[in-house]
């Protein structure tokens, strides 16, 4: 490590079997009077919200829940959950579901604090003050939002998703309960998991990455890699859930600080416009967008096969990269992951406008280990057709 730099994280996890139960005692340290759950209506119908719903209610806090968000939720969604947190007088901001209401809990929560429109916020620490305290329940093992700075919003008028950058938007607590996971289908399961997975792989090979995010990206790797089968065959083995969960954590942890390149970059246009799942666009674009990479960081891509669990002793750096991408592509074909940007009816002739979606997405280009311009852009979504 040759330069400075700077690690942040969350500055209170709670993690394993039943720790929703501590929910209430969570609210209470922080001095929460009247919560505001942001969730949605997939949370509430699954009955999922009950533990929660118990906990603060053991302890004596009023709440009201706000379960209108939806997925890849639209940056006006911010603006009708604030509504309901101003008529309520809430002091207190709890997150719990997947990234989409995590993202609206934090967003939310600053601009109590804080001057409209969100708009002026897209971009990286435009947010002037600290807002409300936050408290982040997740219940797959994907995003890691709760140990991150970032926030994820769709704009409908430029077909895009934007993020929200600021240490702000850092949860006061993250509380994580494997067993919230224990009902996921299988298919959320893949799609999540393979977003965690994908968040360590981008992490480990930025440009920005550090030995601590190294360290984290690498372990959550050979967690993931070697959970994901059996959570997605069998979701009720509380072990792969509670390994899922930590390494969805550690994952966060790495990209809060190194950050996501450019499969992220690809996944936003095409999720913003086609509608695809976030964790789904971006197991899409993975191996293509990691093949176009090999050369920027050959050693690392290599690294990524030991993780995996591969023997790499006796390979050169360029054939164990290469076995990196192939136990991707199989990963991802064993968990039934679309593998053709064609099954959600994108055609050749969106690539060019898709690609320069991509080329705004300047934020995760500048972490990719190798430099993208619009022409590979084109071909990198060609080869996913």
């Amino acid at each position: 490590m040759n330069r400075v730099v700077l690690f942040r994280t969350t500055a209170r996890i709670l993690m394993g079997p039943g720790s929703v139960k501590q929910l209430g005692q969570e609210v209470s340290l922080l001095k929460g009077k009247k919560v505001l759950i942001v969730t949605d209506q997939g949370i509430i119908q699954a009955g999922i919200l009950k533990p929660a719903q118990e906990a603060l209610e053991k302890a004596g806090i009023q709440y009201q829940v706000f379960d209108g968000v939806e997925p890849d939720p639209r940056y006006e969604i911010v603006l009708k959950c604030a509504n309901v947190l101003a008529n309520e007088n809430a002091d207190l901001v709890v997150g719990f579901g997947g990234g989409s209401p995590i993202d609206i809990a934090k967003t939310v929560a600053v601009m109590a604090t804080n001057d409209g429109p969100i708009t002026r916020y897209f971009g990286i620490d435009l947010i002037p003050k600290a807002g409300l305290p936050t408290i982040m329940v997740p219940t797959t093992a994907g995003t890691g939002s709760e140990v991150t700075p970032i926030a994820i919003l769709s704009d409908e008028g430029e077909k895009l998703k934007k993020g929200i950058v600021s240490s702000y938007l850092f949860p006061s607590v993250a509380l994580l309960d494997p067993e919230l996971t224990l009902d996921l289908p299988p298919q959320i399961t893949a799609a999540t998991g393979m977003d965690a997975l994908i968040h360590a792989i981008e992490a480990y090979t930025s440009v920005n990455a550090t030995d601590i995010t190294d360290m984290l990206a690498f372990q959550a790797m050979e967690i993931l890699y070697h959970a994901i089968r059996t959570a997605y065959a069998n979701g009720q083995n509380l072990e792969a859930r509670s390994k899922m969960m930590e390494g969805s954590l550690l994952a966060g942890m790495a990209f809060a600080n190194a950050g996501v390149a450019a499969v992220h970059a690809f996944a936003y246009p095409i999720g913003a416009e086609f509608h695809i799942p976030h964790g789904v666009a971006n197991t899409l674009m993975l191996p293509h967008v990691m093949r176009f990479n090999l050369m920027g960081d050959v050693e690392k891509f290599g690294d990524m096969a030991e993780a995996f669990g591969f023997a790499t002793e006796h390979l050169d750096d360029l054939t164990a990269a290469e076995t990196t991408v192939e136990a991707i592509e199989r990963l991802a074909e064993d968990l039934r992951v679309p593998k053709h940007l064609a099954e959600f009816g994108i055609k050749e002739s969106h690539l060019p406008s898709l690609a320069e979606g991509v080329m705004k997405v300047t934020r995760l280009l500048g972490n990719n280990p190798r430099t993208i311009i619009l022409e590979d852009a084109i071909q990198i979504y060609k080869s996913a057709l």
